[in-house]
């Protein structure tokens, strides 16, 4: 029979829950502790949480297969102590296990994994480090239901997600890789809006489209619709030289953006407020200031919510990671990592979150609708995974099945993608594979 790592990159499982990285990586490594990560931080989305409810013994089944793979002999599964639903879901089928709940308050970001880290295991991940370095491996709700999926043989053709915001009927849906955001958003009613933008994956860390025509990947945690003229779309369709410029002209150094920031407060050498000093220094002073960003997480909360001015630290440290990456400098932190005496205090909820985001009013409860979801076509994307793209088996004309391979995980770091429903090659290209039903 065939190691779980081997049934992972065949069935072409990756981090669910926005990175991409494959998880058969994760499954031959040596840990201490399995941590699920259910916390799901990003306001108005609400996945994970119907994704508890509704497939607790499969996320449980897969961390426990996950766990007896990397011999850890302890399980941590976080949660909001919030979302009672998911509580009741899935306490009754830790028992009798090593696996402990752990309920997490309602704050952004309690799912970043560094705090989720520290907060499961009181242990702090070394500066630019990984959870690996202190004996841990964190894995999504949504990745521990693929891995027991694949354990079965059943690849990941479907991705579960919310639609939500201005629509008609928000929901949480499986939808199959490849599926358009059009689509899913006349699954949810229509927009309630005639002129939109679309949110993917979050209004903190995901990305913003006016391209209705974008696809479903492996990693797509929701699509968002607001109105084009709504105030999180404005701030983040704003062009990044308007961005410097306002920057350089405005920024007063409150440090606010600093002082709220997660990774500062759990005692990592991350200055937002000093790599906003880069945007009115020369290239020397630009190269002293932007070390500062080197272990940001790009969680935004600078930007979207800490900022007094409404300037755009969190682009600022993602120009300066750039920029650094570029030179070949890499900023290493000294000091030891200490956690701030006041980030208890200065944690953020996500109910004052959504109210500085303006969207409160879209915050509703997205119910899983278990309808199946039978799209005329798919484009597939060979990359939708970290590391190398995937590389095409078939030709056009080919007939497939949900499920049959279509891409080959190339060589290293990469992912096997396969079908997401049955039907005939149509073209191959750069965009991805499509395929007529």
């Amino acid at each position: 029979m065939p190691q779980l790592h081997e049934q992972l990159r065949a069935c072409g499982v990756v981090g669910a829950g926005g990175g991409g990285f494959p998880t058969d990586i994760k499954a031959q490594s040596k840990v201490e502790f399995m941590i699920a990560n259910g916390a799901e931080c990003e306001p108005l989305l609400h996945k994970d949480l119907e994704l508890m409810v509704h497939f607790p013994s499969q996320i449980v089944d897969g961390m426990k297969l996950m766990m007896e793979a990397v011999n850890a002999p302890t399980g941590k599964f976080g949660l909001k102590s919030k979302n009672l639903p998911a509580i009741q879901a899935i306490g009754p089928r830790l028992k009798g296990s090593a696996i402990e709940m752990v309920q997490l308050g309602d704050f952004y970001p309690s799912g970043d994994e560094y705090e989720l880290v520290y907060t499961a295991t009181g242990r702090l991940i070394p500066p630019a480090g990984i959870p690996l370095q202190v004996g841990c491996i964190v894995s999504n709700v949504e990745t521990l239901y693929n891995a027991f999926q694949a354990s079965q043989g059943i690849p990941v053709t479907r991705k579960f997600l919310s639609v939500t915001g201005a629509v008609k009927h928000p929901k949480s849906v499986w939808a199959p890789v490849g599926i358009t955001f059009r689509e899913l958003i006349a699954l949810a009613g229509g927009p309630t809006i005639d002129d939109y933008g679309i949110f993917i994956s979050g209004l903190m860390m995901g990305t913003l489209t006016f391209d209705p025509d974008e696809v479903v990947t492996k990693t797509t945690g929701g699509i968002i619709v607001l109105p084009r003229d709504h105030y999180t779309v404005q701030r983040r369709a704003r062009p990044l030289a308007d961005m410097n410029r306002i920057g350089k002209s405005a920024c007063d150094q409150c440090s606010y953006c600093t002082e709220f920031c997660p990774r500062y407060l759990l005692g990592y050498d991350v200055q937002p407020h000093k790599v906003m000093r880069s945007l009115g220094f020369t290239t020397t002073g630009a190269d002293v200031w932007n070390q500062s960003a080197e272990l940001c997480c790009l969680c935004g909360l600078c930007t979207l919510y800490a900022c007094p001015e409404d300037l755009f630290p969190k682009e600022a440290c993602d120009q300066s990671k750039k920029a650094m990456r570029a030179a070949g400098t890499k900023y290493v932190q000294t000091k030891p990592v200490q956690v701030h005496p006041m980030k208890e205090g200065r944690r953020v909820p996500l109910s004052m979150l959504r109210k500085r985001l303006k969207v409160e009013q879209y915050e509703c409860d997205s119910h899983y609708d278990p309808t199946e979801i039978h799209p005329t076509s798919v484009r597939i994307k060979v990359q939708q995974h970290a590391g190398k793209p995937a590389t095409p088996v078939v030709k056009v004309g080919d007939r497939v099945n949900i499920g049959s391979l279509v891409a080959e995980a190339a060589q290293g770091t990469s992912a096997n993608i396969h079908s997401s429903i049955d039907g005939t090659v149509r073209n191959i290209s750069d965009k991805g594979i499509e395929i007529q039903a």
